[in-house]
Order: structure tokens, then sequence, then C-alpha cells
């Protein structure tokens, strides 16, 4: 039976990806330092093999990847206001974290790394959708820090013929994402405050849109990328989401409905690193891996409320 490893397996993607994992009764480790990872995360993780550990530390990586096939990289600092205020934390823990995994996996013989990749190296160009073939060009740093990150991948696969790929996520949500934070993902802050009946603050008019990803979609893409053959996937990056997108002001109506709030949104300042739109063009993942979404953004809402409100 092949060893996975999930990092930042505490996270909301990486906790996503281990819990399918299990349930189809796979070997699996778990890593995660707790920087934005939650111990709460690993309630129903038990037959998980878990180690907290830091992928800065070269030894960590060593340790967690000893025995494994195939690792599933989520683990980041994965928020572009987090990289604007704190860009030498963001390099360390994405690229240098990223480096020292890869380092690790070679030693160790894994054979393929799925890496959590992200849409924001596409940068702010306006052209939509934002394809594989577009030049990226990222404009904070974390999108630079994913950026270098694919750039090992596929280097490493060159190279060392590991057989990795990269899944550039397009705004993942969905249960057991953290909305405490002021970094967090702005359908969790929207959904804890609407459901307290707080109003919630919209960072620009609202025009902004997003290609909105609900978790199970990225969920199943990851297992695809997994057994996908290598001469399909091997040192290729391409794009995860849904094809379609929403804006903020629509996304706010629909959450109005969901959870009975009936106030109005709060304009703010636009952010700085922010884009005003995202929509993916999800062709070469349905080619090489065959993924379809499963799940569409309303219904993905849905559920999500349906978890916070459980919360």
């Amino acid at each position: 039976m092949p060893k996975y490893l999930v990092t930042g397996a505490a996270g909301f993607i990486g906790r996503s990806i281990a819990v399918a994992l299990l349930a189809r009764g796979e070997s699996v480790r778990g890593v995660d330092s707790f920087i934005t990872g939650k111990h709460a995360n690993l309630v129903g993780l038990e037959a998980m093999e878990f180690v907290e550990g830091d992928l800065a530390d070269p030894a960590v990586c060593a340790r967690v990847c000893a025995g494994v096939e195939i690792v599933f990289h989520e683990a980041a600092l994965a928020s572009v206001p987090r990289s604007v205020a704190d860009p030498a934390s963001t390099n360390r823990n994405c690229i240098d974290a990223t480096l020292n995994l890869l380092v690790a996996a070679k030693d160790a013989g894994v054979r393929r790394v799925v890496y959590a990749g992200s849409s924001s190296i596409y940068g702010e160009t306006p052209t939509l959708p934002k394809h594989e073939e577009m030049l990226p060009a990222p404009i904070t740093p974390y999108a630079v820090a994913k950026l270098a990150g694919e750039h090992y991948l596929s280097a490493f696969s060159r190279v060392y013929g590991m057989e990795n790929v990269t899944l550039r996520y397009f705004n993942v949500f969905g249960p057991y994402q953290d909305p405490t934070s002021h970094y967090s993902g702005v359908l969790a802050i929207f959904c804890r405050k609407m459901l307290a009946g707080e109003q919630p603050t919209i960072h620009g008019d609202g025009e902004q849109s997003r290609d909105f990803t609900y978790i199970d979609n990225v969920v199943t893409a990851n297992l695809l990328a997994a057994a996908a053959p290598a001469g399909k996937v091997a040192g290729r990056a391409m794009n995860l989401a849904t094809g379609s997108a929403v804006s903020l002001n629509q996304t706010f109506d629909l959450l109005c409905g969901l959870t009975g709030y009936r106030g109005k949104p709060a304009y703010g300042e636009q952010r700085s690193g922010d884009i005003k739109h995202s929509l993916a063009d999800i062709h070469l993942a349905q080619e090489l891996l065959g993924y379809t979404p499963t799940v569409d953004f309303a219904e993905g809402l849905r559920r999500t409320v349906e978890w916070y409100r459980g919360q």
C-alpha cells in the first residue's frame, strides 16, 4: 500500500484531503506546524500518523518524507494581505519550506509531489479566463512565493525525474476554513459575521469577481492528480476551479438568503494586492486529469453556511 504525506494536515485543505484518503483506507502521514493550522481540525483523523513540525527545518522534512510515495503539499502561509504585511515570513514558510520538502522527497525516493499552487501568479492582467499559457505576472510576495514553488517542482521533475504536479487553486472555500483571522478567505469571514448578525466589509466596490471553488472539487482534483499517468502530468501546472465567476455583491446577496442577514455591507478601501477579476479556464485539468467540478458555487455556499451554523 502506498504511503501518502499531507503537509498542512491541520489546515483547511490539508485536512480535507487527509479525510478523503483515510476514507479510502490509505496509509496517511500528516505534518503541521500550527502556525495557521488548528488542533481541532485533527479530530476525526486519529487513523493518520501525525507529526508536529516546521517544514522550514530540513530535518523535519527528512523525517516526514521517509517511506512516502506521494506527497500532497498544502502547507503555506496562504494569504495575500499577510504576505504584504510580512514578506519574509511568507518566503520562509512557502519558498524555503517547499524547497526543503522537495530535497527531502527526492532523497527519500518520493515518486510524486502534488503542489497547492495559486491563481495569484497571474497577477492583474485583464485577460479572462486565465489560462496556463499566460505569462505569470505576480504582484504580491505571496504570489511570487507560490510561483517559485511551481518552478522548483518543475525543475525537480526535469532534473531528478520526479512526477510533480501543480494545481493552481482559485479561491477555495468550504467547511473548516478558519473564519476568525483578518487574513481568512472572504467567504469564511462573511459567513461568520452574517450568521452572527454582524456587518461584513467589502473591500472595494464589490464588483470584483472570483472563481470560488468548493473544497470537494479541490479534493477530487488532488486525488486525480496523484493517480494520473506520469507521461501526462509530470512537471505540469494546471488551473483548478469551476470555470465560472461571481461578484462579491452577488455573493453577499446569496448569503443574505442563506443566513437570514438583513443589513447592508460596509464598503472599505480596496486592499493592496487584490485583483479585480479572477476566472479560470479549466480545460487543461479536464484533459489531463479528467477533472470536472462536482459541486457548483450555490450548492457549495449552502453547505458552507450550514457547516458554520453548526459551529
